[in-house]
């Protein structure tokens, strides 16, 4: 029986992928490789020691997701797939739409076609909007700000709703919070297709010298130096994050929801600070308008994970950003190097 893991040639993908198969998981991958690179399976078996199955498929080509199904035995679903950037969403609303929403729909039916009870969704604290405090619990009130947020919300909401009809259903809801950091090999990282939408790899980009600056949006927000602040968590606490769910969800768990974030806020400020110290470079920066979508603060409370699924944050921000300037150092071009 094996794990079927969407986006599993991703940045967050690849890294559970690696634990899941270091923890003996028959892994499958499905992927598009929109956002990633086939070279990701490769370093995948050099890391781990074991090639995973992979289908180079868009989920929204049913027909082909089915035939995953046919000619495999699936028993979970860790579903990572989907568009993810905040801007981007607030510009292409229809695209983060269609995408997200019904690719996941095309999943949970084949699910419900071929019996497969368990599934792990990636959401994001985004489905909190713009909190009112933090650290951030599981049952604040849920609101959005920008599109992708919202796919994540609705997604939410259906499974919430087909957990009510279908008792043996396991759904692991998991909000992550700010992943950074890359395996400590340095072998796979974070990659995006041409300017990053998030804060780390557009940083490590400006270490190396990919791009002239970074660009801070907006510096008026109430915080203790006027960025941006967010919960940033090491894509290995992550990743292990889903595991320590896939087990949670064998036991017949029902529906749960965890955030996955270390607790602590550090504003964009920090986060230029802590690089330069790991890459030993200062790191330029202007100061630019606010971007539609964002909030001035986010981080959480991952106490209730800690209780139920025996998970916590083990690395600090240092070693994240030790870990994210390794593997860009190492790979200027990427998975082309």
């Amino acid at each position: 029986m094996a794990v079927l893991v969407t986006g599993g040639a991703g940045y967050i993908g690849s890294h559970t992928v690696i634990q899941l198969l270091n923890s003996n998981e028959d892994v499958i991958i499905v992927d598009d490789l929109s956002n990633s690179s086939i070279k990701v399976i490769d370093r995948i078996e050099e890391l781990s020691g074991k090639r995973p199955k992979f289908y180079e498929i868009n989920i929204l080509e049913e027909n082909k997701f089915k035939k995953i199904f046919e000619e495999n035995e699936i028993e979970s679903i860790i579903h990572f797939a989907g568009f993810k950037a905040v801007g981007e969403s607030v510009n292409k609303p229809l695209a983060y739409y269609t995408n997200n929403l019904v690719s996941t729909l095309i999943i949970l039916n084949t699910m419900k076609e071929y019996n497969v009870k368990n599934f792990v969704f990636s959401s994001s604290a985004t489905v909190y909007g713009d909190p009112k405090s933090c650290p951030i619990l599981e049952d604040f009130p849920l609101s959005t700000t920008n599109p992708y947020g919202t796919t994540k919300l609705m997604i939410e909401n259906i499974l919430r709703d087909i957990c009510k009809t279908d008792k043996k259903l396991n759904v692991g809801i998991l909000r992550y919070f700010n992943p950074v950091g890359a395996h400590k090999s340095g072998r796979i990282g974070e990659e995006p297709n041409g300017i990053p939408n998030n804060l780390m790899p557009y940083i490590t980009k400006v270490a190396i010298g990919k791009l002239e600056k970074l660009s801070i949006f907006g510096d008026d927000y109430a915080t203790h130096d006027g960025t941006g602040v967010r919960d940033y968590i090491h894509v290995e606490d992550l990743a292990a994050g889903h595991l320590k769910t896939l087990t949670k969800l064998r036991n017949n768990s029902g529906l749960v929801t965890y955030n996955l974030g270390t607790g602590k806020g550090y504003s964009v400020l920090d986060m230029v600070k802590a690089f330069s110290k790991a890459c030993g470079k200062e790191i330029p920066y202007s100061i630019v308008g606010r971007r539609a979508g964002d909030i001035a603060m986010c981080y959480a409370d991952s106490n209730k994970a800690k209780k139920e699924l025996g998970w916590e944050a083990k690395y600090d921000l240092d070693r994240m950003c030790e870990d994210s300037w390794r593997w860009q150092s190492n790979n200027p071009n990427g998975y082309e190097d």
